[in-house]
């Protein structure tokens, strides 16, 4: 079978997926399974960049998604103009200690000698530090204090949420840039620990900061992109519309919202999957496939490794936090508590060996397969149990245990289709193609 027409074949079954969700349970659900699916796909397609690329293996993909949902809060929400007159002031000066600081002990560094600048720079951090808190700790008190069931932050730009998805990237790219100077040095296992090191980080820094984003208690009511429900159902022709095709309105607003969505995050998917063809088929990527296979060949021909690696990293981590940006926006709130490393980061690179590593399409649709079987394989557990279990009596103990099972499918599922793809297409549904 021709690439291509796998590639058709594997795309052709997962429509007729939705299309079997969207006849036997509904066509909401349908669409938003397809949205997580467009987001999965866009956070793959930035893990595949960096591993299917040049074979970096970082499992830090939660960190930087949480970033990507940090720029939504900022750039979207209102300011509060009290929390700022509180404590902005203080935070202001406590940044500008720490910019001293830092600057202050980077002068030290290149300009005095091994021996001599020790001393200096300790001295210098010790001051810088407690002159930061100074400032710091006061301010965030008068910022948290100011309404704080409603706001106790300092709120955001207020503009629109589609420019955080932008925003997002650069935020995970300098985390990334700031991420690989340290790391990128080292073998592949130190770089993963390192990178679930700083994921744990930034969720701890984003769960605990109530003063940037309200930590556990949520920022909610972020807004739109797309027009809101109650708004289509009341315009007179959607309600015609409605009674029309026979659907009610709530579910006819629902799917156009739902394909809203969809159409701008199927917009940003295939402007970055055409971006990653280009690249990938130009020199540059023929150069950091030359640098995976073989680090000591690629640099013996005189090309810088560890710059390349850096690069590479960034170009995918931004891809990480604009799929960040866009899933905070569908949702509609931050939660920083749900940024979960380990269960998460599996998913993602399970979606990339599914799919295919090295393969932009491959990608893609591990991102696709592997988000569908995560959503649907509770509700068709659940159905199996109970038609298994449909001769039982509704008392007896088995039946109970065997229905409560089945919110254990999830994971059942991901390991049976994991073992199953690497047992009869090792490179994956899509492997990468040998040019």
């Amino acid at each position: 079978m021709s690439h291509t027409l796998r590639k058709i074949l594997m795309f052709g079954l997962v429509a007729i997926g939705f299309i079997a969700v969207g006849q036997l349970q509904s066509w909401p659900l349908s669409l938003t399974i397809l949205n997580l699916c467009l987001i999965s796909a866009i956070m793959s397609l930035g893990v595949n960049i960096q591993w299917g690329y040049a074979g970096l293996l970082n499992v830090g993909v939660m960190g930087f998604a949480a970033l990507g949902g940090l720029a939504g809060v900022l750039v979207s929400t209102q300011p509060v103009p009290a929390a700022w007159a509180a404590g902005g002031s203080g935070l202001g000066l406590a940044f500008l200690v720490a910019l001293v600081t830092i600057g202050a002990i980077c002068w030290c560094y290149f300009k005095l000698g091994p021996v001599v600048r020790t001393l200096p720079i300790i001295i210098i951090g010790l001051v810088g530090f407690f002159a930061y808190r100074y400032f710091f700790d006061p301010a965030v008190s008068a910022i948290e204090a100011v309404d704080p069931a409603t706001s106790g932050n300092l709120g955001g730009l207020g503009m629109p949420i589609i420019l955080s998805w932008l925003v997002g990237g650069l935020f995970a790219a300098a985390a990334a840039w700031a991420v690989g100077k340290v790391s990128l040095g080292l073998r592949s296992d130190y770089l993963a620990i390192a990178t679930l090191g700083i994921s744990e980080i930034i969720i701890a820094m984003l769960k605990n900061e109530d003063w940037l984003t309200r930590g556990v208690k949520n920022m909610s009511g972020l807004p739109r992109p797309v027009p809101y429900e109650v708004d289509i159902q009341k315009s007179e022709y959607f309600i015609k519309l409605a009674e029309d095709w026979g659907v009610s309105i709530i579910d006819l607003s629902s799917i156009l919202v739902k394909l809203a969505y969809a159409g701008l995050f199927a917009a940003v998917l295939l402007i970055l999957l055409w971006l990653c063809e280009r690249a990938l088929k130009s020199p540059w990527g023929r150069m950091m496939r030359a640098i995976r296979d073989n680090e000591t060949a690629a640099e013996a021909m005189g090309k810088n490794v560890t710059g390349r690696h850096l690069q590479v990293f960034i170009l995918g981590s931004a891809v990480i936090g604009i799929a960040g940006a866009m899933l905070t926006t569908l949702d509609g709130q931050f939660t920083p508590a749900s940024y979960q490393p380990l269960r998460f980061t599996f998913l993602i690179w399970v979606m990339v060996i599914v799919g295919g590593s090295g393969n932009n399409w491959g990608a893609i649709l591990g991102g696709f397969v592997i988000w569908f079987f995560w959503v649907e394989a509770e509700p068709v557990g659940l159905w199996l149990m109970d038609v298994i279990t449909s001769g039982m009596a509704d008392t007896s103990p088995l039946r109970e245990h065997l229905l409560k099972s089945a919110a254990h499918m999830r994971p059942i599922t991901m390991g049976v289709v994991l073992l199953l793809v690497l047992r009869f297409t090792p490179r994956g549904l899509l492997p990468e193609t040998k040019r």
